[in-house]
């Protein structure tokens, strides 16, 4: 799997909560990730999914 430049905004896995009022990764990402993505130290996301809003969509044409 390649490893894609962090970006957060555009990735599937970042949600938002609506009950807490802020977005997150759905990744669960182990003690160093997530340590180096606090840092900002996290440039390669090896986890990023690109949003795609009409995958579904080209999948029912």
């Amino acid at each position: 799997m390649a490893s894609v430049l962090t970006n957060c905004e555009s990735c599937g896995n970042y949600t938002y909560d609506e009950e807490m009022g802020y977005y997150f990764c759905e990744v669960d990402l182990d003690e160093d990730e997530m340590a180096r993505f606090i840092r900002g130290h996290f440039t390669e996301c090896p986890y990023f999914q690109f949003r795609d809003e009409y995958r579904i969509v080209r999948k029912q044409m």
